[in-house]
């Protein structure tokens, strides 16, 4: 049986949050003004990389220092689903319903099978570790496409300190097929991921604000039927803080975190709205019918109904 951390019960309702800022009619249609945040856990250390995991009906995130993988259920209990990783950091699900890992401290991807197994996907390019894997999202074709930082070389709290093999930090296609990994395109510390729902767009972000850089920056490519990277520009300059990790839903919104919360942007870079989060918050992602947004921010995982049933 998996290590309970909390039993079945009511979320806790988070006091003194904001109420969500619209800055345009249709974001104030998904996001109600009256939401607030609910807390489903408070106990992690720095919590990452939240993802659906449909196989085991759970709601999965990181404490990357806490060097756990927890995993939340509907009923509210809160279970251990990976223990003692080696810093473990961003999530996604592949075409065979496992749970896909970055590994900080061991620079690669492993995966974690509906039934238990641990296996390692990909550890190298070119012969050479990775810096430190950091996020991931799963393309239509079973791709795997992932981040490489070099925060696990520089912070112990979430690696292990080294030398990188690397001269550059980059966005990374994995072929599970073919075994074949392609460098697809190059930035300063690139961070989270995703495809617009056509996938015909890719978001990066690039945070090496973080390690004293200049960049807070979301950027968009054009994605070639070859898989190329195309038309690289900037999608939104992401004040205060940095935009960590995002999110894409069915209508091509861009949701992302901040220091002020979940900020939210058209698909034409239109700034819709805030939804104010009391502390800096990680990283985001939705359930399966996009009617509860899940937040990550430091020690907790906060939910947020989008139906307007909450009050």
């Amino acid at each position: 049986m998996p290590e309970l951390l909390r039993h079945a019960g009511a979320p806790h309702p988070v006091p003194h949050v904001d109420a969500p800022r619209a800055g345009d009619p249709r974001f104030a249609a998904v996001v109600p003004h009256d939401a607030r945040l609910i807390s489903l856990y408070d106990q992690a250390t720095f919590s990452e990389g939240p993802v659906w995991w449909p196989a085991r009906q759970l709601l999965v995130w990181s404490d990357v220092e806490g060097r756990r993988v927890l995993g939340w259920r509907e009923d509210g209990r809160v279970e251990v689903v990976v223990d003692a990783t080696p810093f473990i950091n961003g999530h996604t699900i592949d075409r065979d319903g496992a749970l896909i890992h970055c590994e900080h401290g061991t620079r690669r991807l492993s995966r974690t099978m509906p039934d238990g197994r641990y296996e390692v996907v990909v550890d190298a390019y070119g012969g050479k570790r990775f810096n430190s894997p950091d996020d991931v999202t799963c393309a239509a074709d079973g791709a795997l496409w992932f981040t490489d930082p070099g925060y696990g070389l520089v912070l112990p709290k979430q690696g292990a300190l080294a030398e990188a093999e690397l001269d550059h930090r980059s966005v990374y296609r994995f072929d599970p097929n073919t075994g074949a990994v392609s460098r697809m395109a190059d930035l300063e510390q690139p961070n989270g991921l995703a495809f617009a729902p056509d996938e015909r767009t890719l978001y990066v972000t690039d945070t090496s604000r973080s390690l004293g850089g200049g960049r807070h920056t979301i950027f968009a490519f054009d994605v070639a039927h070859d898989h190329a990277l195309t038309n690289r520009r900037v999608f939104a300059e992401i004040e205060p803080g940095i935009p960590d990790g995002l999110r894409t839903d069915s209508r091509s919104w861009v949701w992302t975190s901040s220091e002020a919360g979940i900020q939210v942007f058209s698909a034409e870079g239109h700034r819709l709205g805030l939804i104010p989060t009391p502390q800096v918050c990680s990283n985001l992602c939705f359930s399966p019918d996009e009617r509860t947004l899940f937040v990550t921010s430091k020690q907790h995982l906060y939910a947020l109904d989008l139906t307007g049933r909450a009050g």
